[in-house]
């Protein structure tokens, strides 16, 4: 049997060009003679659609785009991710706060001949880190074994992939002859890796060959990498699509193995970056970003993403130099823009900041915090300014340190659209940065804006050093932190209570900031945003 996986970029609740992107999709796998075309999770819908799905509209709409697959299955079997439901009503109808107007399932169904020939709901509905699923959907109660071409197909979704118990189990012990599964799977680093493992494994136990079809693109948050891929019972691929490009991918499960698919390193970080920068513009209509750079690595490397992404016309450069703005700092913007081919603009805040330091100084004392806050909100108004004029997106720079550490000024260096690193640490920058020389085989960032101290410049001979942890001790701490979830005797015991104590009562203390944060793109298994689920006011410190 020849096997095509449309691994596509839909955009939530677009149905006419989501059909769009699986007409072509059915088009090449006709040419490909493909005797089934499998297509990921919310293919047509897209993924995440969160409380569209309680919109009374979205579901109708849903559902007739849905027909027009149906219909298209005519030419080509189908199989494709999608919600079932009924006009069952959820709750009481007369609470408003709580009335839907379907009870929906998450599920992969079976297409053919212009007809629904089946489907199976999901039977795990994640509602941890990003996802919500329990608020929408309810998990079926029956497991089912679809026949197909004389084959027994297991389907299932999304999470099931990752349950011992999940309908693999079932489906193997039933007896299938393929198992596909359809995802909408985001991309953290090392994920993929995850998936391959996992899907070997329910290749071998229930020793039938399997598919696994995932989204690419980018929704908000979050980056989906694609990398779907198809592997025999005895563990060797059949397929192993690329991250993060649409495509048509076809094989035969009689064919002969492929090589496995090749570890991506930090590459895949560059790729995921870009992919939702892209994304966030395009399908918001979107086509020029404005990004302040200030001389140093991390506003450098968010130009380089922003033009990887978008192109160098459509990104222009701000320098907006203050009364404590050192000479090397212009000459790194400037040879950053330069090396980038985008347009640099240089706007001195220094009379807006005199200005306003006089009015405010009748009442009250500026100096200090307030008078570093006022230089970096000034910096913020005049970049907002540039977004409007040019019709784009400001692009914060801070990265995930700074952002757990506060160590940023609401309606300050905080503007913008997304957080392009704010998932990455203080030692993940400097990685990408050199990453991004290596890829362009020449100093995109130069060598003294990758050596020089970092610095706010906000009051004289300022280094973050002097206000926060040295990075090489806070990246080690947080990392533990977010990715181990340490507690605080093991942090003590690594990293000195001194160190744990500021770190902790810095991060807790800044919550109120990242809750108006732009959104960060998530690269990592816990990332700020909707998977930071943490209280403003509370009385925890440990």
């Amino acid at each position: 049997m020849k096997i095509a996986i449309g691994q596509i970029n839909p955009e939530v609740g677009d149905f006419s060009g989501n059909l769009e992107k699986i007409s072509e999709a059915i088009t090449e796998g006709k040419r490909a003679r493909a005797d089934l075309l499998v297509f990921p999770e919310h293919a047509l819908i897209g993924y995440p659609p969160r409380d569209l799905l309680l919109r009374r509209g979205f579901v109708e709409a849903a559902g007739a785009a849905f027909q027009e697959v149906v219909r298209k299955s005519m030419t080509i079997p189908i199989v494709i991710g999608h919600i079932a439901g009924t006009s069952t009503t959820v709750g009481n109808q007369n609470d408003l706060f709580h009335w839907q107007p379907y009870a929906l399932q998450n599920a992969a169904f079976l297409l053919g001949y212009g007809k629904i020939l089946g489907f199976q709901a999901k039977k795990h509905l994640p509602s941890f880190d990003v996802f919500e699923e329990e608020r929408y959907f309810y998990p079926p109660e029956e497991m089912e074994i679809l026949e197909f071409e004389g084959l027994r197909l297991g389907l299932s979704v999304g999470e099931d992939f990752w349950y011992a118990d999940g309908p693999f189990a079932d489906q193997g012990r039933a007896g299938v002859d393929l198992l596909i599964n359809v995802s909408a799977s985001p991309f953290f680093r090392g994920k993929a890796k995850l998936r391959y493992a996992l899907g070997k494994g329910w290749a071998s136990k229930t020793n039938a060959p399997l598919v696994y079809a995932n989204l690419v693109g980018a929704q908000d948050d979050l980056v989906f990498d694609g990398r779907s891929f198809a592997v025999r019972p005895d563990g060797q691929f059949l397929m192993a699509c690329p991250g993060f490009v649409e495509g048509v991918f076809v094989t035969d499960l009689a064919a002969p193995p492929v090589p496995p698919p090749l570890e991506d390193g930090f590459d895949e970080i560059y790729q995921a970056l870009i992919l939702g920068i892209r994304d966030y513009c395009w399908k918001n209509g979107v086509k020029k970003a404005v990004v302040g750079v200030s001389g140093g690595v991390d506003s450098a490397v968010v130009a380089a993403l922003a033009v990887a992404a978008l192109g160098p016309t459509n990104v222009l450069a701000a320098f907006l130099p203050g009364p404590y703005t050192a000479a090397i700092s212009k000459d790194g913007a400037k040879t950053v823009a330069e090396n980038l081919g985008i347009e640099l603009l240089e706007i001195s805040i220094v009379p807006a900041f005199e200005t306003l330091r006089r009015t405010l100084s009748g009442a009250i004392n500026v100096a200090g915090l307030v008078e570093e806050n006022l230089q970096a909100r000034i910096r913020g108004v005049i970049l907002m300014a540039l977004a409007n004029a040019t019709g784009g997106i400001v692009l914060c720079p801070g990265n995930k340190a700074e952002i757990a550490m506060g160590y940023n000024t609401l309606y300050g260096d905080t503007v913008g659209a997304i957080a392009p690193i704010g998932d990455l640490l203080k030692d993940e920058v400097y990685a990408l940065a050199r990453l991004i020389n290596e890829k362009a085989g020449r100093p995109i960032i130069p060598e003294e804006v990758l050596t020089r101290p970092p610095s706010a410049e906000l009051r004289p001979n300022q280094r973050d050093e002097d206000d926060l942890p040295p990075y090489a001790l806070l990246d080690l701490c947080l990392r533990a932190l977010f990715e181990e979830n340490a507690a605080y005797s093991e942090l003590v015991k690594k990293f000195g209570e001194k160190l744990t104590t500021e770190v902790l009562r810095r991060l807790y203390r800044s919550e109120y900031k990242r809750r108006q944060l732009p959104i960060v793109l998530k690269v990592t298994p816990k990332a700020f945003g909707l998977g930071w689920r943490f209280p403003i006011t509370h009385g925890f410190s440990g």
